[in-house]
């Protein structure tokens, strides 16, 4: 017997629907790639040709100076090597603090839990002003010193009770378990907490670590006068301010002088600094969404 066989059709409302988000996703793919596209194009421009617009996604006269004149500051390696010294040890140092006090505030035991996490909440929102904390910080000798980037922003409300929240809602039968079996508070964190808190501990880790990278007005404020402390962005952003000053300069553009402009001497800067972030997020990118679903902070 020929059996017969029933498409089942999709309704064309169903349809429409799915040729709307396919075009929807394209759009805004490519509304967040042009930007950044265009951004690589113009660093790779012309200063004063930069100048004139018209420029999408090719560059109109190639050239290398935008990055040759950043690479050639003078300070520019000494800032990359402290930038890179303070993202690693801020990050890992900040990651391991907050994760174990994390974890002692997630423990029911723990007495005073909810006052003590409306107590760092409420330093999220409060603070003593830029003034009090540069005295602070210079009675404390953190002035002028490399340990200035890393100790203050050790400990972060913040962070500390994402992490909470997520140590919350792993099952308190695993930690039974193992007092049952002998095992400590600290084998209980190493062991068992640990392994299942990857995804927050790479969110987090992920946040410090582009804040570390990306901050600069620490560095003006406590180490300005101390050149062997400099960072990569404060350095960049002094060489930003420069350009913008000479580019009005009517005797540098008719010499010929001014190659760079501000245009393009930006986009080099914000290429150069967004590259090894750009390049840290793939190897993050798996945890990353997980980590955010429990960025809530409840109690």
């Amino acid at each position: 017997m020929n059996e017969k066989k029933y498409e089942v059709r999709k309704p064309i409302s169903d349809t429409i629907f799915e040729v709307f988000v396919v075009v929807f996703l394209v759009l805004f793919v490519v509304i967040t790639l042009y930007p950044v596209l265009n951004t690589i194009v113009l660093s790779f421009n012309d200063g004063i040709d930069a100048v004139r617009g018209g420029i999408y996604l090719w560059p109109r006269k190639f050239s290398m100076k935008n990055y040759k004149t950043v690479f050639a500051m003078q300070n520019i390696w000494v800032g990359a090597r402290v930038t890179v010294a303070r993202t690693v040890i801020a990050t890992v140092t900040s990651l391991v603090a907050n994760a174990l006090l994390a974890f002692v505030v997630s423990r029911k035991r723990f007495l005073f839990k909810s006052q003590l996490s409306l107590f760092w909440v409420i330093t999220m929102y409060v603070n003593g002003g830029m003034i009090p904390v540069f005295l602070l910080y210079k009675n404390l000798g953190l002035t002028g010193t490399f340990h200035v980037y890393w100790i203050p922003g050790m400990i972060s409300a913040f962070n500390m009770l994402v992490m909470r929240t997520y140590m919350e809602g792993i099952p308190e039968s695993l930690e039974e378990s193992a007092q049952l079996d002998g095992a400590g508070y600290w084998r209980i964190f190493k062991d068992i907490i640990s392994p299942l808190c990857k995804p927050v501990y790479a969110t987090i880790a992920l946040f410090i670590a582009v804040w570390q990278w990306n901050s600069w007005f620490d560095a003006m404020l406590y180490n300005r006068m101390k050149t062997e402390y400099t960072t990569l962005q404060y350095e960049l952003m002094k060489l930003l301010s420069s350009v913008m000053q000479q580019s009005g300069s009517a005797e540098n553009a008719k010499n010929g002088a001014a190659t760079i402009t501000p245009i393009t001497i930006r986009s080099a800067v914000t290429v150069a600094t967004m590259l090894p972030i750009v390049c840290l997020y793939p190897f993050l990118q798996r945890y990353f969404v997980t980590g955010l679903t429990i960025g809530g902070v409840k109690e």
